[in-house]
């Protein structure tokens, strides 16, 4: 299993699925190939698959264990769920769980799930099938969520999306449930201190709640990126944006300057659906940014 320690802190790599191929201009329709040939060299084969015209991407949360607590960010997909128009998502029966339980983490034993933003991949886990009913998986945990995105996706307040149906259901069976039971955190404002290692920063444009969690322990730094990044392609090129972005001209925003600090602060950067190493350093190249180098796990 992944691990590595920043400071006093400790990071796990939970994947609930390994590299999967997703075609190309799905997630990016609007960037040409061309893009992509001029970065292969270094993208292919673990990110791109030049032959198959596939993106190569994974789905992955991080267990963080700080000043004595356990903190989950994001919990994917989830099983068994409805996802009529994300077909990928759709009655899934992975062994998450049992990927927490190779880390010694029961369900009752995590304190704070931080989720970076209400999309269908992470917060699946938020909530289990029981009795025909959608229960939190994690019955001692605080979940952690901007109002921005709650009341965005709460389908009662009706917002026009870009996403619109591949949203179906999520906020229903992954979000209410924890709110129901009184185990939500709703955060406003631009940040929010989970403890004195971890700050979620606000970082608006996938989502109107999107967020970044920043780790600053001792001398080293760290940011877990959420969906800010969907491929390494857009560290070297931030421009581009994924068909899931609801405002891609905010995200490009909040992209850079996330790359900024990151190759500013020399921290490593986490984004959440990075297949091989899956988290880097980067580096200031020209005007954009380059992986300095991927990360070496224990």
């Amino acid at each position: 299993m992944d691990t590595l320690t920043l400071g006093d802190v400790e990071i796990t790599r939970i994947v609930e699925l390994g590299p999967k191929g997703l075609a190309r201009q799905l997630i990016f329709p609007d960037v040409d190939v061309e893009h992509w040939r001029r970065h292969e060299h270094w993208l292919a084969p673990e990110f791109f698959d030049p032959a198959a015209d596939e993106l190569r991407t994974a789905i992955q949360t991080w267990l963080i264990r700080s000043e004595g607590r356990t903190i989950l960010i994001d919990t994917g997909i989830g099983n068994g769920r409805e996802r009529p128009y994300m077909p990928f998502f759709a009655h899934l029966d992975t062994d998450y769980l049992g990927e927490l339980a190779a880390a010694s983490v029961r369900p009752e034993d995590v304190d704070v799930v931080i989720c970076t933003h209400v999309h269908g991949d992470h917060v699946g886990w938020n909530t289990y099938l029981s009795d025909r009913e959608w229960r939190p998986t994690f019955p001692n945990a605080e979940y952690v969520i901007s109002r921005a995105d709650f009341d965005y996706w709460n389908p009662e307040n009706g917002h026009p999306t870009r996403s619109g149906p591949r949203m179906q259901n999520v906020f229903e069976d992954s979000v209410a449930p924890v709110h129901q039971a009184g185990l939500t955190v709703l955060w406003d404002g631009d940040h929010y201190d989970v403890d004195a290692n971890l700050r979620i920063e606000a970082a608006p444009g996938h989502t109107p709640g999107s967020a970044i969690v920043q780790l600053r322990s001792g001398t080293d730094r760290a940011v877990f990126a959420g969906d800010l990044l969907h491929s390494p392609l857009q560290i070297a090129e931030p421009e581009h944006s994924p068909c899931f972005d609801e405002d891609e001209e905010q995200a490009r925003v909040a992209r850079r300057r996330m790359l900024e600090w990151t190759a500013d602060h020399n921290a490593l950067l986490f984004p959440a659906h990075f297949a091989g190493p899956g988290a880097a350093e980067v580096r200031r190249e020209g005007g954009n940014f380059a992986v300095k180098e991927w990360a070496t796990w224990r």
